[in-house]
């Protein structure tokens, strides 16, 4: 960072500044105001706004409106499925300078070693990712994950710059019921930040979550659970990923007012979503074209976020704040010209200039060689529990359909789109495997897999021929982990994950581009679900309501118990 003489001296003009931006106009988010006059920095600081100013370097700006850069408040990047480089260069060129990540998905596969990971990566990318540190790997007592992280553990990886806090609580019956790992983990974090996951918590549960200390929280679906989470003093996070599209039920809540205490995220967000429609920038678009006045999105989407997380040298275009700024086309449509992550301009010469690391996390997939045996279903009583898909959201309806048992086995019944789904344990700890029913995929031949499964991240598969089952969870294996689709015995489309299971090794272009063919080879199947395999993976999360399956079976998550 400049000195401290340096930036006053080039603030009051006694100096020449490092780089102007000259011919836009400073949209304010505290006034609303648009402020003509130029932008000066110095080094990574902003050091005046609103006069004019000598420069070495002046960045023409005209017919441009300026934006403090987007702050994405909850994301796994892992979701991505590219590694932290490649997704910083899919992100950063459109306004997202800040993304607050808790990398807990690749923890659950490989420990330490992946928030590790993360720590180092963002020391070396354009835009500035802060990574939390994973609170619930794994995330529950019902799943088998490829790691455990304790009160002690986490103390370790403490004290690392791009840490800011404690990521989202999922167990939250831990919280409320004072469960002792729970209350270790908490304990090391007071008076710190604490990230928070309360999917439907109310009343004096709700009450008891927040008095642990925990501030934030993304998980309101309806307008109703986030003003009561607002009125509580939690800090509510709008989330539209993939799957979780939570936008439009919350957008009447986000007003001139609230916007001071609501914050924009992704959550998980995948590069075919971020190509087609777009990541922050599409959030503000939407929210506006919907009727959120400009100064609501756009605060949201940067000093409501860094006050929400305490970082306050972010968020607002004015002398003393960091130099992340975004030249957009109008408030309206959010198209990014030019972004400026502290003060230096994204483009190929930065992200070239990066160092990269060694990916880590390798040859992570040690799940047993299945058969179609393995994803037979058996039980004399004909009810039984069905997983009841709602397309967008990663809660769940509990079903409950009479399906027969014939020669010991309850088959898939694709005419009432009852399709099997089945967990296999993949870290090589145990070797287990769970099956059950879904409902939601109008699935009506072959079977589709993957390793991406919140958030212990085993296998889960769903079909309904059991050798393409097999088929299926078996290459999985023989391509460290990914995406793939099968008919008849034949792989349709694949897509190889091989860092924890998780990411690609290849360009985010690149995986866009297999998440197309993945995505006809799912509808060629019968599939209905825009995103069926981020909808598959957040199947086996049993902390989000209401049916969910892992290794070790179906979980009623109001009970917080696994059905017997």
């Amino acid at each position: 960072m400049a000195k401290l003489e340096q930036r006053i001296a080039q603030g009051r003009g006694d100096e020449i500044a490092d780089k102007v931006l000259r011919g836009g106009r400073v949209f304010d988010v505290v006034t609303g105001d648009l402020i003509d006059g130029d932008v000066a920095i110095c080094g990574e600081v902003i050091v005046g706004i609103g006069a004019e100013y000598e420069a070495r370097e002046v960045i023409d700006v005209s017919g441009k409106i300026l934006v403090p850069g987007f702050i994405d408040t909850h994301l796994h990047i892992e979701s991505s499925l590219v590694t932290p480089y490649e997704f910083d260069r899919c992100v950063a060129p459109r306004g997202v300078t800040t993304a607050i990540c808790d990398p807990h998905e690749i923890a659950n596969v490989i420990g330490l070693a992946g928030i590790r990971y993360f720590q180092e990566a963002s020391q070396h990318t354009v835009m500035d990712i802060k990574v939390q540190l994973s609170s619930c790997v794994p995330s529950s007592h019902m799943e088998t994950a490829g790691a455990t992280l304790l009160a002690k553990d986490i103390a370790e990886v403490m004290g690392h710059p791009s840490n800011i806090g404690l990521a989202e609580f999922m167990n939250y019956p831990g919280v409320i019921f004072r469960d002792q790992g729970c209350m270790d983990k908490l304990r090391l974090f007071e008076g710190a930040h604490i990230d928070g996951h309360c999917p439907q918590l109310s009343g004096k549960d709700l009450n008891a979550y927040i008095s642990a200390g925990i501030r934030t929280e993304h998980e309101a679906t309806t307008a109703e659970e986030a003003r009561e989470k607002l009125r509580k003093g939690m800090r509510v996070l709008i989330r539209e990923g993939s799957v979780s599209k939570d936008l439009i039920a919350l957008q009447p809540v986000l007003t001139d007012v609230t916007s001071a205490y609501m914050c924009l995220c992704t959550d998980d967000r995948n590069p075919l979503d971020i190509g087609e429609h777009g990541h922050l920038d599409y959030m503000i678009r939407t929210l506006i074209a919907r009727g959120t006045s400009p100064l609501a999105a756009y605060r949201a989407a940067s000093l409501s976020a860094a006050e929400a997380f305490g970082l306050k040298d972010r968020g607002q275009i004015a002398p003393g704040k960091r130099a992340d700024i975004v030249a957009i086309d109008s408030l309206e449509g959010c198209h990014a010209a030019l972004v400026l992550c502290a003060g230096v301009v994204v483009g190929d010469a930065a992200f070239a200039a990066r160092r990269v690391i060694a990916p880590v996390g390798r040859n992570s997939v040690k799940a047993p060689k299945v058969g179609a045996e393995t994803f037979r279903h058996g039980g004399n009583n004909p009810e039984t529990p069905v997983i009841g898909i709602i397309e967008g959201k990663i809660i769940t309806e509990y079903l409950r359909e009479d399906i027969p048992s014939t020669d010991g086995d309850k088959r898939p019944d694709p005419a009432r789109d009852l399709i099997r789904i089945a967990v296999v344990e993949r870290h090589g700890i145990n070797g287990n495997t769970a099956t059950g029913f879904v409902k939601g995929f109008g699935l009506k031949a072959g079977a589709i897999a993957s390793t991406v499964c919140h958030d212990h991240h085993n296998i889960a598969a769903v079909g309904v021929d059991y050798d393409d089952m097999a088929l299926a969870s078996n290459r999985l294996g023989e391509i460290e982990g990914g995406f793939v689709v099968v008919r008849d015995g034949k792989v349709l489309a694949e897509l190889p994950l091989p860092v924890a299971g998780l990411m690609s090794l290849e360009s985010f272009e690149h995986v866009r581009d297999r998440l197309v063919e993945l995505r006809e080879a799912a509808r060629s199947l019968g599939v209905t679900l825009e995103e069926p395999f981020l909808q598959l993976a957040f199947l086996a999360l049993p902390v989000i309501p209401a049916l969910k399956i892992t290794d070790r079976g179906m979980v009623d998550v109001h009970k917080f118990e696994l059905i017997s």
